[in-house]
């Protein structure tokens, strides 16, 4: 009668088998490209991510199942990521400030919806909607220290980022408003995002630099494919150690169900057709000095607490609004990836994208116009910018661009 017990070569062929079936992407590349493969390291590291994941992906209540494949988790309010950070443990979401008044009126952009919520289902009061991050997503990363993360941005001729925004600067500033037109650029490289955005500024373009951002953005390396995304960033340390995209660290509060930061929206601008914009409005809070975010027409989604920053805490010293693609020159030359609709801003209405009704929150509160804008394009060839002034859109430009063409090889 043969024994039942394993020999010692078919522990290890077992074990070498449970890895292999892992869903850890350089676990099977280690295997076929390195034969001093050390199962291990490779263990270890497959246990970072999941704790990583676990301590992503609080456990919800409901979880909406999106049409675009993302799953979004409704999480109890008090239980959500932010949370978790040394400065917030124990706290609950904050009560919502007054919002900033109007000294002029402007036409508001039509509501667009995020994907998740085109089933008619929402998460349910008590809860933030939460995009479930998957391993796959981490395993695109660098480092699973540098998931979630913007790569150094300034000096804007270094880290292969380009832009093409209009900015104030020389005032005291406690927001911004814009309403932002919204495509689907194509993204070439692996690496590579295509993004338009409001940025709030305080400090230098050194270590000292803080900043908020929200916009949309087309990232295949952070979300696995091609949609325009809602978005959120911040950073008090030039994107060095500090701060992340979205809810990837804890430090955005969340107060909203029925917004999904991450989450698809819908439908896009079509060249030649429909052009649909978003309304994006960052503010501080004169009572507790949080910075304060409303996406589309009332809705807020929740606030950046004033803990964070360092320089940020009293208040901004420049706003920007426009596009920022990064071009990384993986076949040798300029990246065809698009900023905006991927059409330069001569082409006006319907062909270039847009920013409208730029606006500014002063000392007491109140939305101005953002008069005395500056536009500025790092690369006009590649990507270009114009800005102009009427009684419907108050400020506004077009930008944007194809990225490689005969003028940008």
């Amino acid at each position: 009668m043969s024994s039942s017990k394993a020999t010692p070569s078919q522990i290890i062929t077992i074990s070498l088998w449970i890895l292999l079936c892992a869903p850890l992407s350089s676990v099977s590349s280690s295997l076929q490209a390195n034969t001093t493969f050390m199962p291990r390291q490779e263990l270890i590291k497959y246990r970072r991510v999941k704790a990583h994941l676990k301590g992503l992906n609080k456990p919800p209540l409901k979880t909406i199942q999106s049409p675009d494949g993302d799953l979004v988790d409704c999480v109890p309010s008090h239980l959500q990521p932010a949370f978790d950070h040394p400065r917030l443990k124990g706290q609950k979401p904050l009560e919502p400030p007054k919002r900033p008044r109007k000294h002029f009126i402007t036409s508001e952009s039509i509501e667009i919806k995020q994907l998740w919520m085109s089933s008619g289902d929402s998460c349910p009061e008590g809860t933030v909607a939460i995009r479930r991050t998957r391993e796959e997503e981490i395993l695109r990363a660098s480092s699973i220290k540098r998931f979630g993360r913007k790569t150094v941005r300034r000096d804007s001729e270094s880290g292969g980022h380009e832009h093409a925004v209009g900015y104030v600067s020389g005032d005291q500033y406690y927001g911004a408003k814009a309403s932002l037109n919204v495509w689907a650029p194509k993204v070439t490289g692996a690496s590579e995002f295509s993004l338009s955005q409001i940025w709030v500024i305080s400090g230098s373009f050194g270590e000292d630099l803080n900043t908020i951002e929200a916009g949309w953005q087309v990232s295949p390396q952070l979300y696995g494919d091609n949609f325009p995304r809602f978005f959120t960033y911040w950073t008090t340390d030039a994107y060095q150690a500090t701060g992340c995209y979205n809810l990837l660290c804890s430090g955005f509060v969340q107060t909203n169900n029925k917004i999904a930061i991450g989450a698809a929206i819908s439908p896009a601008s079509v060249y030649n057709g429909g052009q649909f914009d978003i309304s994006i409005l960052i503010w501080k809070d004169p009572k507790h000095g949080n910075w304060w975010l409303e996406f589309g027409p009332g809705l807020l989604v929740g606030y950046w607490p004033s803990i964070l920053f360092s320089r940020l805490t009293n208040h901004a010293s420049m706003v920007q609004f426009g596009g920022e693609i990064v071009n990384s020159q993986s076949s040798g030359s300029h990246t065809s990836t698009q900023m905006g609709s991927g059409h330069f801003s001569r082409e006006g209405f319907g062909r270039a994208s847009y920013f409208r009704n730029l606006q500014v929150v002063d000392y007491d509160n109140s939305l101005v116009p953002a008069t005395n804008l500056h536009v500025l394009a790092d690369h006009p060839e590649c990507y270009d910018i114009q800005g102009g002034v009427n009684s419907v859109w108050g400020n506004y430009f077009y930008y944007g661009g194809p990225g490689r063409n005969m003028n940008c090889p």
